[in-house]
């Protein structure tokens, strides 16, 4: 949960919290790390990949913990990460 919210909502258990999907243009990444530094929940961390700027870009740990705050496209100095609600696909709860 946010830091903002003191106490757990009344009709938390009837909530679904949203599914993030949690975008990354590896090539656009300078390696910066403010992405990764700052988000809130630490969703992000280094990758051992190497991309065509010659740095490691972030990846993914745990995307249920994302909170769609949307913060670490703010920080991003080089717009290579957002952020987005994972759309519904057949079959799910609304």
């Amino acid at each position: 949960m946010p830091a903002r919210i003191w106490r757990k909502p009344l009709d938390a258990d009837k909530m679904k919290r949203p599914e993030a999907e949690v975008h990354i243009i590896e090539d656009n990444c300078k390696g910066c790390g403010y992405c990764i530094q700052f988000c809130p929940v630490k969703v992000l961390e280094e990758s051992g990949n190497i991309n065509a700027r010659g740095v490691h870009p972030p990846r993914v740990v745990d995307k249920s913990k994302c909170l769609i705050c949307g913060f670490c496209t703010s920080v991003c100095p080089d717009f290579a990460i957002f952020v987005t609600e994972k759309k519904c696909q057949d079959g799910c709860e609304k």
